[in-house]
């Protein structure tokens, strides 16, 4: 495997990593307790059967920090997907609803919707993708697109071994690229996958050491708040959690009303 070209190192440095973990820093020092629990399923916690309070701390700040990241850095890699196609094909950052990407090659017109996973939606929003694409395929062909215009849903990660998705209705088709495949779609590098990792893994490396820090001052001072608010007798109060997140401010028993 050759090494990732200097250009799509620099930017996967400069343009992915140094502002993922700047925001990753910047969420983490502002977290705070009470928004977080806001937030959490506390019934959840408790058929977990969690007793220890930095443990409890400890998971919602995981659970709730996963899935803002998920987003965040797919769409990171995603502006490095376009850069890339810019590199290769003079792709350009597209203003079609459910498209990301367009770009020419071999008299071939691509629009491309670009998403994290393969599971990325529902059936509706997976129907709602291909009226977008026909919508925006016929929009192309009024502003003098004469090339064939074919559509692609491309997948940061994963695979998908049957790629051309076909609902009966031509404009509506369009093909699904995940994982190596999406990256050499885009690159025609059937190595970019694995290239990618490695400055990801260097830069992140770094990165991450400033960020860890944060993140256990940050559990242990929410630690503390969380034991002076919701413990007693040492122990997690779960009914007073659960009042905190839950408990109506209107007065009176709502049934009644």
């Amino acid at each position: 495997m050759t090494e990732l070209h200097p250009k799509y190192y620099q930017f996967l440095s400069d343009q992915v990593i140094e502002p993922f973990y700047k925001i990753r820093l910047d969420k983490l020092q502002s977290l705070k307790l009470t928004d977080i629990l806001k937030r959490k399923n506390p019934y959840l916690f408790r058929a977990k059967n969690i007793e220890v309070a930095g443990d409890l701390v400890k998971s919602i700040v995981d659970a709730f920090l996963s899935s803002q990241e998920e987003t965040l850095f797919g769409n990171f890699l995603e502006s490095f997907a376009i850069y890339v196609s810019s590199e290769i094909d003079g792709g350009f950052k597209s203003r079609l609803k459910s498209v990301d990407l367009e770009f020419r090659r071999n008299n071939i017109y691509y629009l491309v919707g670009i998403k994290s996973g393969i599971n990325w939606g529902n059936a509706d929003q997976i129907g709602q993708m291909r009226n977008n694409f026909k919508i925006a395929k016929s929009l192309l062909k009024e502003q003098g697109i004469t090339e064939e215009i074919i559509a692609v849903n491309g997948c940061i990660y994963g695979k998908d071994s049957s790629p051309f998705k076909d609902n009966g209705y031509p404009d509506k088709s369009y093909y699904k690229y995940a994982g190596q495949d999406f990256w050499n779609f885009i690159s025609q590098d059937q190595e970019l996958y694995r290239k990618i990792i490695v400055p990801i893994s260097q830069e992140g490396r770094q990165k991450d050491e400033i960020c860890k820090k944060a993140y256990v001052a940050k559990i242990n001072e929410m630690t503390q708040n969380f034991m002076e608010k919701f413990m007693k007798d040492n122990q997690i109060d779960w009914l007073r959690l659960v009042d905190f997140v839950s408990k109506s401010k209107t007065k009176g028993d709502i049934s009644n009303a």
